[in-house]
């Protein structure tokens, strides 16, 4: 009997498989798309000089290291997904978030919000955390690129 090589043996993580953010654009439709837009025109307004790149084949925003990603539900992760298009912080948990407006589920660093409709988006208060990871990101030294 053949034994199974590790790559066909290898579980498919997601239902996609993107090359750039925009395939990523082009693959949402209705209501997602129009929150992952307005969300995406949020980030890009507050941090004007943030580098946007694909990870889980997902938009993820940076500068010295991760601010925050949008995770549309379509894009599923294994067999699971979520209702609407999450809005997450990589430094969640150093964002002053009084109200709880952000999710923590059982995660000690990344802090979200799911969001279903634009309606529910709260820009002043995202606009706000926003400004706060921008900060937190500031205190991180850049790494210095080795000398070749």
């Amino acid at each position: 009997m053949a034994k199974k090589s590790k790559a066909s043996s290898k579980k498919k993580m997601q239902n996609v498989n993107f090359k750039s953010v925009d395939e990523f654009m082009e693959f949402l439709s209705g209501e997602e798309l129009h929150i992952t837009q307005v969300l995406r025109n949020l980030v890009f307004d507050c941090i004007p000089d943030v580098q946007e790149k694909l990870s889980y084949n997902v938009p993820f925003y940076k500068r010295h290291r991760g601010i925050c990603f949008i995770w549309p539900g379509s894009i599923l992760w294994g067999k699971t997904g979520h209702a609407g298009v999450r809005f997450g912080f990589q430094q969640g948990n150093k964002i002053q978030d009084e109200s709880e407006y952000l999710d923590r589920g059982n995660r000690k660093q990344i802090y979200w919000r799911d969001i279903l409709s634009v309606k529910e988006i709260d820009a002043e208060l995202l606009r706000s955390f926003l400004y706060e990871a921008l900060v937190i990101d500031q205190q991180i030294p850049l790494k210095k690129k080795k000398k070749s």
